[in-house]
């Protein structure tokens, strides 16, 4: 299996991971991302998901919001991201190029952003729901240089831009709490 592959199913688990715990009671809850509750935020990382696979099956952009009902969400989250693993473990999907409204992408490029926004996602989930935000720690730290390379052309800002302004993260700040702070979280 590819080796960034793995690294995507284990993005995937840990975003899983922290889905399982959170409550219908903070569903309405904020997040990091000023632009979504809780529930917005779990139905654009779904949408992620679907996003992987639409682009490599040549479909078009899907600007329509996934929402689900939260006694679905999980169920409908791990179909949406094994159709994903899917469609990149198909032959060709890593070189195929795919274009989005916000660039052009081989399919493993694609896969990274669906690595880093799954990821980072887990993290404003854990963070919003009052869980341990310190997730898959060698994990983040090999997401750090991606992050940068990916933000050097990334638009950074407030608000609907996807990435605020790097934020700074204390001396003894976790892998995952650095890379937050660095796509502009407060930690």
């Amino acid at each position: 299996m590819n080796p960034d592959l793995q690294q995507y199913e284990e993005a995937i688990a840990e975003f899983r991971t922290v889905l399982a715990a959170v409550t219908p009671a903070q569903v309405g809850d904020s997040t990091p991302c000023a632009s979504f509750n809780v529930a917005q935020l779990v139905y654009h990382t779904i949408a992620t998901q679907y996003m992987v696979v639409d682009a490599l099956q040549g479909k078009p952009f899907n600007t329509t919001p996934v929402e689900v009902a939260p006694s679905v969400q999980s169920a409908t989250f791990d179909r949406a991201a094994a159709d994903a693993v899917a469609e990149l473990e198909r032959d060709g999907a890593m070189e195929q190029r795919v274009t989005l409204p916000f660039g052009s992408f081989s399919g493993a490029e694609l896969m990274g952003l669906g690595i880093l926004d799954t990821f980072q996602h887990a993290w404003d989930l854990a963070k919003a729901t009052g869980q341990d935000t310190d997730l898959a720690p060698a994990m983040a730290e090999a997401l750090m240089a991606p992050a940068v390379a990916h933000m050097a052309h990334a638009p950074r800002g407030e608000e609907p831009a996807p990435y605020g302004p790097e934020q700074p993260a204390p001396a003894d700040a976790t892998a995952a709490d650095r890379l937050a702070a660095f796509l502009g979280r407060v930690v």
